[in-house]
């Protein structure tokens, strides 16, 4: 195919080294921030300024074949489906990777198994996968990401994975916590929303799993009640809620559970005296509702945790253990 001669050649190294005056070897030690090769402070200057006149970015992938290692932290998208607390948290992972001198990257795709999954991620060379839905990790996945060269494998995840090191992170407790609340305070008929958003199954069937569990050892009932987080769809399950017969529901986390609250409501429907409502994430909004949301929240390894962890097991192939995921009910208005 012919080169479109509208079409720009790219900025090269030997252009900022031109305008600047020096080598490819001096705009090299400047751009990357090579401390092994000294530079004046003037020619470090012209060197920056020249690329910024120039608009010249370094190319990552090749700057990542002469380091012999990549920077770059690689993370499944569904993460971002999880809801406010873990988006902000994958924010402020973000940042702390940074510090460290990596770029964190949204991965996307959908993919029949772990392997496959895998042999995606392994193509762009991360330095190391982060998994939040690690309970889809599988060893044969571990194995060809470290074969690819991937030098660090997280996983949040139920139970430890093999090859990975493994943050446990058991979103049944979830739903245990929820489920036992609800039933000390007398409810027996319970209703859990499961999302119908992409990406939240992973989530939302441990945390099912584990009302269940709680359920089975008292005479109490568990509904399984699908939502999606559209104001057609709660409103709709709002309207047949008097159909379901349940007298609580635990709502998967707090926004699911403004939304339908705030439904209810609308519906002539009490809360919490006709029906008990739990969320999760104690978002701050939480304790404004009014009735203000009973929640469980969820105590994580920070972001800054996590970051210095992925760092160590890049550096040094093993890190400290960290603490995994805690839930605490916080009891409110609306149980």
């Amino acid at each position: 195919m012919a080169k479109d001669p509208t079409t720009p050649a790219p900025i090269t190294s030997a252009d900022v080294a031109r305008l600047a005056g020096v080598s490819r070897a001096t705009v090299s030690f400047v751009l990357n921030g090579t401390q092994t090769h000294r530079v004046s402070d003037t020619t470090r200057a012209r060197v920056l300024d020249a690329a910024r006149q120039l608009g010249y970015v370094p190319h990552a992938a090749a700057r990542s074949l002469r380091a012999g290692r990549s920077n770059l932290v690689l993370m499944p998208t569904s993460v971002s489906a999880v809801g406010r607390l873990v988006s902000t948290w994958v924010d402020d992972l973000h940042s702390e990777l940074e510090r460290h001198g990596y770029i964190a990257v949204l991965h996307g795709g959908r993919f029949p198994d772990a392997v496959t999954a895998a042999r995606a991620w392994a193509e762009l060379r991360p330095a190391a996968v982060l998994a939040m839905d690690g309970d889809r990790f599988t060893p044969q996945a571990a194995d060809l990401l470290r074969r690819a060269g991937v030098r660090a494998l997280l996983a949040f995840a139920a139970e430890p994975v093999e090859g990975a090191y493994t943050v446990i992170v058991d979103h049944s407790r979830i739903g245990v916590a929820a489920a036992e609340h609800l039933i000390a305070r007398g409810r027996r008929r319970i209703g859990v929303v499961m999302p119908q958003e992409r990406g939240l199954d992973a989530f939302a069937q441990p945390r099912l799993a584990g009302v269940e569990t709680v359920v089975a050892r008292h005479m109490a009932t568990v509904t399984p009640v699908d939502l999606a987080y559209t104001r057609q769809s709660v409103t709709d399950l709002a309207r047949r809620w008097p159909s379901l017969g349940l007298d609580a529901v635990f709502a998967y986390n707090d926004e699911y559970a403004a939304l339908l609250m705030r439904a209810l409501q609308d519906e002539g429907i009490a809360v919490p005296d006709d029906v008990a409502v739990v969320g999760a994430d104690d978002l701050v909004p939480s304790a404004l509702l009014n009735p203000p949301l009973t929640t469980v929240r969820l105590d994580l390894p920070s972001a800054a945790e996590v970051a210095d962890t992925l760092h160590q097991l890049i550096e040094h192939g093993s890190a400290p253990a960290l603490h995994g995921m805690s839930p605490v009910l916080v009891h409110r208005g609306s149980s």
